[in-house]
Protein backbone atom coordinates (compact mmCIF):
# COMPACT_ATOMS: atom_id res chain seq x y z
CA UNK A 1 0.00 0.00 0.00
CA UNK A 2 1.13 3.51 -0.72
CA UNK A 3 2.69 5.36 2.21
CA UNK A 4 1.33 8.77 3.22
CA UNK A 5 3.15 11.50 5.12
CA UNK A 6 6.28 9.43 5.88
CA UNK A 7 8.18 12.34 7.44
CA UNK A 8 7.93 11.01 10.98
CA UNK A 9 10.70 13.24 12.38
CA UNK A 10 8.12 16.05 12.32
CA UNK A 11 6.35 14.35 15.21
CA UNK A 12 9.08 15.61 17.54
CA UNK A 13 7.69 19.13 17.19
CA UNK A 14 4.07 18.27 18.01
CA UNK A 15 2.98 19.97 21.26
CA UNK A 16 1.68 17.51 23.83
CA UNK A 17 -1.96 18.77 23.69
CA UNK A 18 -1.98 18.47 19.89
CA UNK A 19 -0.47 14.97 20.07
CA UNK A 20 -3.18 13.92 22.51
CA UNK A 21 -5.89 15.39 20.31
CA UNK A 22 -4.55 13.61 17.22
CA UNK A 23 -4.87 10.29 19.04
CA UNK A 24 -8.39 11.12 20.18
CA UNK A 25 -9.47 12.17 16.68
CA UNK A 26 -8.06 9.01 15.12
CA UNK A 27 -9.95 6.87 17.61
CA UNK A 28 -13.14 8.87 17.05
CA UNK A 29 -12.81 8.47 13.26
CA UNK A 30 -12.55 4.69 13.59
CA UNK A 31 -15.70 4.68 15.72
CA UNK A 32 -17.65 7.08 13.50
CA UNK A 33 -16.98 5.53 10.10
CA UNK A 34 -18.93 2.28 10.71
CA UNK A 35 -22.02 4.41 11.35
CA UNK A 36 -21.55 5.98 7.91
CA UNK A 37 -21.16 2.68 6.05
CA UNK A 38 -24.03 1.11 4.09
CA UNK A 39 -23.24 -2.64 4.19
CA UNK A 40 -25.91 -3.71 1.69
CA UNK A 41 -24.46 -1.28 -0.87
CA UNK A 42 -20.80 -1.69 0.13
CA UNK A 43 -20.59 2.09 -0.15
CA UNK A 44 -20.51 5.01 2.27
CA UNK A 45 -23.30 7.44 3.00
CA UNK A 46 -23.22 11.11 2.14
CA UNK A 47 -23.49 12.17 5.77
CA UNK A 48 -24.75 11.68 9.28
CA UNK A 49 -27.09 14.46 10.39
CA UNK A 50 -28.44 15.30 13.82
CA UNK A 51 -32.20 14.84 13.99
CA UNK A 52 -33.95 15.40 17.28
CA UNK A 53 -32.11 13.47 19.95
CA UNK A 54 -30.49 11.13 17.45
CA UNK A 55 -28.41 10.98 14.29
CA UNK A 56 -29.65 9.77 10.89
CA UNK A 57 -27.74 8.48 7.90
CA UNK A 58 -28.47 10.16 4.56
CA UNK A 59 -27.60 9.53 0.93
CA UNK A 60 -24.74 7.65 -0.70
CA UNK A 61 -21.49 8.99 -2.14
CA UNK A 62 -18.92 7.51 -4.50
CA UNK A 63 -16.53 10.35 -3.69
CA UNK A 64 -16.70 9.69 0.01
CA UNK A 65 -16.36 5.93 -0.48
CA UNK A 66 -13.17 6.57 -2.46
CA UNK A 67 -11.89 8.89 0.25
CA UNK A 68 -12.46 6.21 2.88
CA UNK A 69 -10.32 3.81 0.82
CA UNK A 70 -7.54 6.41 0.98
CA UNK A 71 -8.02 6.89 4.70
CA UNK A 72 -7.97 3.15 5.44
CA UNK A 73 -4.99 2.37 3.18
CA UNK A 74 -2.47 2.30 6.04
CA UNK A 75 -4.76 0.97 8.76
CA UNK A 76 -4.46 -2.52 10.23
CA UNK A 77 -6.68 -5.34 8.96
CA UNK A 78 -8.49 -5.24 12.30
CA UNK A 79 -9.31 -1.55 11.95
CA UNK A 80 -10.46 -2.05 8.37
CA UNK A 81 -12.73 -4.93 9.39
CA UNK A 82 -14.16 -2.85 12.22
CA UNK A 83 -14.96 0.07 9.94
CA UNK A 84 -16.42 -2.12 7.20
CA UNK A 85 -18.33 -4.50 9.45
CA UNK A 86 -16.15 -7.45 8.47
CA UNK A 87 -16.08 -6.54 4.78
CA UNK A 88 -12.75 -6.10 2.96
CA UNK A 89 -11.22 -3.15 1.12
CA UNK A 90 -11.01 -5.37 -1.94
CA UNK A 91 -14.77 -5.95 -2.09
CA UNK A 92 -15.66 -2.33 -1.32
CA UNK A 93 -13.19 -1.26 -3.98
CA UNK A 94 -14.75 -3.68 -6.46
CA UNK A 95 -18.18 -2.21 -5.80
CA UNK A 96 -16.76 1.27 -6.32
CA UNK A 97 -15.12 0.18 -9.59
CA UNK A 98 -18.46 -1.24 -10.78
CA UNK A 99 -20.21 2.02 -9.94
CA UNK A 100 -17.63 3.99 -11.96
CA UNK A 101 -18.73 2.49 -15.27
CA UNK A 102 -20.03 5.46 -17.23
CA UNK A 103 -19.48 7.82 -14.27
CA UNK A 104 -19.34 11.41 -15.54
CA UNK A 105 -17.99 13.05 -12.39
CA UNK A 106 -14.21 13.59 -12.82
CA UNK A 107 -13.87 14.23 -9.10
CA UNK A 108 -15.34 10.85 -8.17
CA UNK A 109 -13.15 9.12 -10.75
CA UNK A 110 -9.97 10.92 -9.64
CA UNK A 111 -10.57 10.15 -5.97
CA UNK A 112 -11.35 6.54 -6.85
CA UNK A 113 -8.09 6.21 -8.77
CA UNK A 114 -6.26 7.68 -5.79
CA UNK A 115 -8.00 5.18 -3.49
CA UNK A 116 -7.28 2.23 -5.78
CA UNK A 117 -3.60 3.15 -6.05
CA UNK A 118 -3.33 3.64 -2.28
CA UNK A 119 -4.82 0.20 -1.62
CA UNK A 120 -3.17 -1.59 -4.59
CA UNK A 121 -6.62 -2.45 -5.92
CA UNK A 122 -7.10 -3.70 -9.51
CA UNK A 123 -9.95 -1.24 -9.94
CA UNK A 124 -7.31 1.36 -10.70
CA UNK A 125 -7.32 0.26 -14.35
CA UNK A 126 -11.06 0.98 -14.63
CA UNK A 127 -10.55 4.38 -13.00
CA UNK A 128 -7.51 5.13 -15.14
CA UNK A 129 -9.39 4.53 -18.38
CA UNK A 130 -12.38 6.55 -17.24
CA UNK A 131 -10.22 9.44 -16.06
CA UNK A 132 -8.39 9.54 -19.36
CA UNK A 133 -11.69 9.63 -21.23
CA UNK A 134 -12.98 12.51 -19.11
CA UNK A 135 -9.85 14.67 -18.99
CA UNK A 136 -8.03 14.24 -22.30
CA UNK A 137 -9.82 17.25 -23.82
CA UNK A 138 -8.97 20.49 -21.96
CA UNK A 139 -12.02 22.23 -20.54
CA UNK A 140 -12.80 24.44 -17.54
CA UNK A 141 -12.64 22.26 -14.46
CA UNK A 142 -12.86 22.77 -10.70
CA UNK A 143 -9.37 23.19 -9.31
CA UNK A 144 -10.06 20.73 -6.49
CA UNK A 145 -10.96 17.92 -8.88
CA UNK A 146 -7.91 18.63 -11.04
CA UNK A 147 -5.70 18.48 -7.94
CA UNK A 148 -7.14 15.08 -7.01
CA UNK A 149 -6.31 13.78 -10.49
CA UNK A 150 -2.73 15.10 -10.31
CA UNK A 151 -2.33 13.48 -6.89
CA UNK A 152 -3.64 10.11 -8.08
CA UNK A 153 -1.24 10.08 -11.04
CA UNK A 154 1.76 11.21 -8.96
CA UNK A 155 1.74 8.47 -6.32
CA UNK A 156 4.62 5.97 -6.42
CA UNK A 157 2.42 3.08 -7.61
CA UNK A 158 0.24 5.15 -9.97
CA UNK A 159 -0.44 3.96 -13.52
CA UNK A 160 2.23 5.15 -15.95
CA UNK A 161 0.49 8.05 -17.67
CA UNK A 162 3.20 10.76 -17.74
CA UNK A 163 1.63 12.62 -20.66
CA UNK A 164 -1.74 13.05 -18.98
CA UNK A 165 -0.18 13.63 -15.56
CA UNK A 166 2.12 16.38 -16.82
CA UNK A 167 -0.67 18.01 -18.82
CA UNK A 168 -2.99 18.07 -15.80
CA UNK A 169 -0.22 19.41 -13.56
CA UNK A 170 0.43 22.19 -16.08
CA UNK A 171 -3.25 23.06 -16.09
CA UNK A 172 -3.27 23.14 -12.30
CA UNK A 173 -0.23 25.40 -12.16
CA UNK A 174 -1.86 27.58 -14.80
CA UNK A 175 -4.64 28.39 -12.34
CA UNK A 176 -2.11 29.76 -9.83
CA UNK A 177 -1.44 33.48 -9.47
CA UNK A 178 2.21 33.81 -8.36
CA UNK A 179 1.68 37.43 -7.35
CA UNK A 180 -1.07 36.67 -4.82
CA UNK A 181 -0.25 33.07 -3.96
CA UNK A 182 -3.83 31.91 -4.62
CA UNK A 183 -5.27 29.29 -6.96
CA UNK A 184 -8.44 30.04 -8.94
CA UNK A 185 -11.62 28.15 -8.13
CA UNK A 186 -11.97 26.92 -11.71
CA UNK A 187 -9.17 26.24 -14.16
CA UNK A 188 -9.60 27.49 -17.69
CA UNK A 189 -11.93 30.39 -16.87
CA UNK A 190 -15.54 30.64 -15.80
CA UNK A 191 -17.19 31.45 -12.50
CA UNK A 192 -19.30 34.53 -13.28
CA UNK A 193 -19.62 37.22 -10.63
CA UNK A 194 -17.70 35.07 -8.15
CA UNK A 195 -14.87 34.13 -10.52
CA UNK A 196 -12.40 36.04 -8.34
CA UNK A 197 -13.30 34.00 -5.23
CA UNK A 198 -11.53 30.80 -4.20
CA UNK A 199 -12.27 28.63 -1.20
CA UNK A 200 -9.91 26.95 1.24
CA UNK A 201 -10.11 23.64 -0.61
CA UNK A 202 -8.81 25.39 -3.75
CA UNK A 203 -5.61 26.10 -1.82
CA UNK A 204 -4.87 22.96 0.19
CA UNK A 205 -5.57 20.29 -2.42
CA UNK A 206 -3.22 21.93 -4.98
CA UNK A 207 -0.53 22.29 -2.29
CA UNK A 208 -0.86 18.56 -1.62
CA UNK A 209 -1.03 17.58 -5.30
CA UNK A 210 1.93 19.66 -6.46
CA UNK A 211 4.02 18.47 -3.54
CA UNK A 212 3.36 14.88 -4.62
CA UNK A 213 3.95 15.81 -8.26
CA UNK A 214 7.29 17.40 -7.37
CA UNK A 215 8.26 14.30 -5.41
CA UNK A 216 7.50 12.18 -8.49
CA UNK A 217 9.11 14.41 -11.12
CA UNK A 218 11.39 16.95 -9.47
CA UNK A 219 9.44 19.76 -11.15
CA UNK A 220 10.64 23.02 -9.58
CA UNK A 221 7.70 25.10 -10.79
CA UNK A 222 5.30 22.78 -9.01
CA UNK A 223 7.22 23.05 -5.76
CA UNK A 224 7.41 26.83 -6.03
CA UNK A 225 3.64 27.13 -6.52
CA UNK A 226 2.98 24.84 -3.54
CA UNK A 227 5.44 26.83 -1.40
CA UNK A 228 4.00 30.22 -2.33
CA UNK A 229 0.42 29.11 -1.75
CA UNK A 230 1.29 27.56 1.62
CA UNK A 231 3.09 30.73 2.71
CA UNK A 232 0.12 32.88 1.78
CA UNK A 233 -2.44 30.53 3.30
CA UNK A 234 -0.56 30.36 6.61
CA UNK A 235 -0.08 34.13 6.65
CA UNK A 236 -3.86 34.55 6.41
CA UNK A 237 -4.69 32.09 9.19
CA UNK A 238 -6.96 33.56 11.85
CA UNK A 239 -5.64 34.89 15.12
CA UNK A 240 -7.07 31.91 16.98
CA UNK A 241 -5.98 29.32 14.41
CA UNK A 242 -8.99 29.46 12.08
CA UNK A 243 -8.52 28.47 8.46
CA UNK A 244 -10.77 30.96 6.69
CA UNK A 245 -13.16 30.09 3.90
CA UNK A 246 -13.08 32.50 0.91
CA UNK A 247 -10.11 34.26 -0.73
CA UNK A 248 -9.61 36.82 -3.52
CA UNK A 249 -7.41 35.46 -6.31
CA UNK A 250 -6.59 39.02 -7.47
CA UNK A 251 -5.27 40.34 -4.16
CA UNK A 252 -4.46 37.30 -2.03
CA UNK A 253 -6.74 38.57 0.74
CA UNK A 254 -9.61 37.01 2.67
CA UNK A 255 -13.03 37.76 1.17
CA UNK A 256 -15.15 36.09 3.85
CA UNK A 257 -14.01 34.31 6.98
CA UNK A 258 -16.94 32.06 7.88
CA UNK A 259 -17.89 29.30 8.01
CA UNK A 260 -14.87 27.62 9.59
CA UNK A 261 -14.94 23.89 8.82
CA UNK A 262 -13.67 21.29 11.25
CA UNK A 263 -12.22 19.18 8.41
CA UNK A 264 -9.99 22.10 7.44
CA UNK A 265 -8.65 22.35 10.97
CA UNK A 266 -7.89 18.72 11.78
CA UNK A 267 -7.06 17.09 8.45
CA UNK A 268 -7.08 19.06 5.20
CA UNK A 269 -4.61 21.73 6.32
CA UNK A 270 -2.37 19.17 8.07
CA UNK A 271 -2.27 16.76 5.13
CA UNK A 272 -1.37 19.55 2.68
CA UNK A 273 1.25 21.22 4.85
CA UNK A 274 2.82 17.91 5.87
CA UNK A 275 3.00 16.80 2.23
CA UNK A 276 4.83 20.02 1.42
CA UNK A 277 7.13 19.54 4.42
CA UNK A 278 8.28 16.22 2.92
CA UNK A 279 9.76 18.01 -0.11
CA UNK A 280 10.09 21.67 0.94
CA UNK A 281 9.57 24.07 3.82
CA UNK A 282 7.71 23.00 6.95
CA UNK A 283 4.80 25.06 8.30
CA UNK A 284 4.14 23.15 11.50
CA UNK A 285 2.99 25.77 13.99
CA UNK A 286 -0.09 26.66 11.91
CA UNK A 287 -1.12 22.99 12.01
CA UNK A 288 -1.00 22.89 15.79
CA UNK A 289 -2.80 26.23 16.04
CA UNK A 290 -5.56 24.89 13.83
CA UNK A 291 -5.98 21.90 16.12
CA UNK A 292 -6.10 24.19 19.14
CA UNK A 293 -8.99 26.10 17.58
CA UNK A 294 -10.90 22.85 17.08
CA UNK A 295 -10.45 21.95 20.73
CA UNK A 296 -11.48 25.38 22.02
CA UNK A 297 -13.32 27.69 19.61
CA UNK A 298 -13.85 31.31 20.71
CA UNK A 299 -16.90 31.48 18.44
CA UNK A 300 -18.44 28.81 20.67
CA UNK A 301 -17.36 30.53 23.90
CA UNK A 302 -14.52 28.07 24.27
CA UNK A 303 -16.64 25.10 23.24
CA UNK A 304 -15.79 22.67 20.48
CA UNK A 305 -17.16 21.06 17.35
CA UNK A 306 -15.87 17.79 18.79
CA UNK A 307 -18.97 16.28 20.36
CA UNK A 308 -17.71 13.49 22.57
CA UNK A 309 -21.21 12.54 23.65
CA UNK A 310 -22.33 12.06 20.03
CA UNK A 311 -18.90 10.64 19.12
CA UNK A 312 -18.76 12.88 16.05
CA UNK A 313 -17.10 16.09 14.91
CA UNK A 314 -19.71 18.53 13.67
CA UNK A 315 -19.11 20.06 10.27
CA UNK A 316 -18.63 23.79 10.83
CA UNK A 317 -19.15 27.01 12.75
CA UNK A 318 -21.08 29.47 10.61
CA UNK A 319 -22.65 32.88 10.92
CA UNK A 320 -26.19 33.24 12.17
CA UNK A 321 -27.55 34.34 8.81
CA UNK A 322 -30.22 33.50 6.22
CA UNK A 323 -29.23 31.95 2.91
CA UNK A 324 -25.45 32.48 3.15
CA UNK A 325 -25.98 36.22 3.06
CA UNK A 326 -22.47 37.20 4.17
CA UNK A 327 -20.72 35.15 1.49
CA UNK A 328 -22.85 36.60 -1.28
CA UNK A 329 -22.58 40.17 -0.01
CA UNK A 330 -18.81 40.01 0.46
CA UNK A 331 -18.30 38.38 -2.93
CA UNK A 332 -20.31 41.09 -4.66
CA UNK A 333 -18.60 43.87 -2.72
CA UNK A 334 -15.13 42.56 -3.53
CA UNK A 335 -16.18 42.14 -7.14
CA UNK A 336 -17.03 45.84 -7.31
CA UNK A 337 -13.59 46.72 -5.90
CA UNK A 338 -10.82 44.33 -4.76
CA UNK A 339 -10.43 46.07 -1.40
CA UNK A 340 -14.10 46.67 -0.69
CA UNK A 341 -15.69 44.69 2.17
CA UNK A 342 -18.97 45.10 4.03
CA UNK A 343 -17.99 46.17 7.57
CA UNK A 344 -19.28 44.97 10.93
CA UNK A 345 -20.50 41.58 9.72
CA UNK A 346 -19.22 39.92 12.89
CA UNK A 347 -21.61 42.18 14.80
CA UNK A 348 -24.54 42.04 12.39
CA UNK A 349 -24.19 38.34 11.56
CA UNK A 350 -22.14 36.86 14.41
CA UNK A 351 -20.49 33.46 14.06
CA UNK A 352 -21.61 30.74 16.42
CA UNK A 353 -24.10 28.58 14.55
CA UNK A 354 -23.14 24.89 14.39
CA UNK A 355 -23.85 22.70 11.37
CA UNK A 356 -24.81 19.42 13.01
CA UNK A 357 -23.64 16.95 10.41
CA UNK A 358 -20.53 14.84 9.85
CA UNK A 359 -19.32 13.25 6.61
CA UNK A 360 -17.21 10.17 5.82
CA UNK A 361 -14.52 12.11 3.97
CA UNK A 362 -13.79 14.11 7.11
CA UNK A 363 -13.13 10.99 9.17
CA UNK A 364 -11.11 9.49 6.31
CA UNK A 365 -8.91 12.56 5.95
CA UNK A 366 -8.12 12.44 9.68
CA UNK A 367 -6.77 8.91 9.23
CA UNK A 368 -4.87 9.91 6.10
CA UNK A 369 -3.35 13.06 7.59
CA UNK A 370 -2.24 11.23 10.75
CA UNK A 371 -1.80 7.54 9.85
CA UNK A 372 -0.87 4.84 12.38
CA UNK A 373 2.86 5.53 11.99
CA UNK A 374 2.27 9.03 13.35
CA UNK A 375 0.39 7.68 16.35
CA UNK A 376 3.18 5.19 17.08
CA UNK A 377 5.85 7.88 16.73
CA UNK A 378 3.95 10.22 19.04
CA UNK A 379 3.54 7.47 21.63
CA UNK A 380 7.25 6.69 21.47
CA UNK A 381 8.38 10.21 22.34
CA UNK A 382 10.15 10.44 25.72
CA UNK A 383 7.55 12.84 27.13
CA UNK A 384 4.78 10.37 26.19
CA UNK A 385 6.20 7.80 28.55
Amino acid sequence: MTAANPALPFTSSVPAPAAQLVGQLRALAVRALPRMYIPERRLFAFRLRKQGDGVVQEGVSLRYTATVLIGLAEESPGTVARVLGGETLERVGQQLATELAGEGDPGAVALSLWGFVATSHPGRETARRRLEELLRVPAPMPTVELAWAVTALSLPDAPAMPGLRDDLAARLMGSFDPHTGIFAHVTGGGGGLRSHVSCFADLVYPIYALSKYHAATGDGQALEAAKRCAERTCALQGEDGQWWWHYDVRTGSVVETYPVYSVHQDSMAPMALLALAEVGPAHLDPIWRGLEWLERSPELAGGSLIDRAADLVWRKVARREPNRTARVVQALASRAHPRLRVPALDTLLPPGSIDFEDRPYHMAWILHAFPPRWERALAARPEAG
